[in-house]
């Protein structure tokens, strides 16, 4: 790696709902970018939605288990432009049923699906971020704020990924790296809801410009769970993501 050429921001999730909209968002404030999906369809149809624009690269890889984060983690160590940092937008669908009405089983699955990725990603490039003390931003789901009927099991999982983003928070400080959680309060308006969409939620874009303030400002590195905000939302990041703090301020709440 060549510290002469501008650093990139990894998307894990890419080419999801929220994903897409950190990849928007990071373009939009002039960074390189480096999504990853499972999917080499939809990452290609991601290059289409951008223009192919010159600051997009795609991956296909996967963090479902350690052997796929340790490979994926292997493939961009080899890359020219360095990592300064990761936003981890993972997540399966949403299903609905109640909880005591299905086998614990159930529950196990949707920790091995949203959960389990989570650490098998940080486990593997928080690494990669130390040589520039940079930036690691789980996105929170809104299930994990309340017990949403019909969601237990991702009520449950989304509560478990903010204690994740808690304990590795503290983990990578002697790394020099700062991880972060940024909770999505609010369902994100996609085409699939359009219909029912409420005026206060978010759209996807919405949350990348949050991520993206989260990756620029200054914040309190104290604390680890910072709240999306409207008013950050509603503007594009101003300036590069080049390593620098940009001069926004963000709402963090305590663990």
């Amino acid at each position: 790696m060549s510290g002469m050429l501008q650093p990139e921001v990894l998307v894990l999730g890419g080419t999801g709902t929220v994903g897409g909209g950190v990849v928007a968002a990071l373009l939009e404030a002039g960074s390189r970018v480096l999504a990853v999906g499972r999917s080499a369809e939809r990452l290609k149809a991601l290059r289409h939605r951008f223009g192919d624009a010159p600051g997009l690269d795609t991956l296909v890889g996967s963090v479902a288990d350690d052997a796929g984060a340790e490979a994926l983690a292997a493939r961009i160590a080899e890359r020219e432009h360095p990592l300064s940092a990761v936003v981890a937008s993972l997540g399966s669908p949403l299903s609905s049923g109640r909880m005591i009405d299905r086998p614990a089983s159930q529950l196990l699955r949707r920790l091995q699906r949203d959960l389990l990725p989570h650490l098998a990603a940080a486990r593997h490039l928080l690494p990669l971020l130390a040589d520039l003390g940079g930036r690691y931003v789980l996105v929170g789901s809104p299930c994990a704020l309340r017990p949403w009927a019909g969601h237990g099991e991702a009520s449950v999982t989304g509560s478990a990924t903010r204690m994740l983003a808690q304990v590795l928070h503290e983990e990578a400080q002697p790394l020099g790296v700062r991880v972060q959680l940024l909770q999505v309060e609010e369902p994100v308006c996609d085409p699939s809801n359009k219909q029912q969409a409420c005026a206060e939620w978010f759209s996807p874009l919405a949350v990348g410009r949050c991520a993206v303030s989260l990756l620029a400002g200054r914040g309190q590195p104290g604390q680890v769970i910072v709240s999306t905000d409207k008013k950050l939302a509603s503007q594009p990041v101003a300036g590069k993501l080049a390593g620098i703090p940009l001069p926004l301020s963000l709402h963090e709440v305590s663990p």
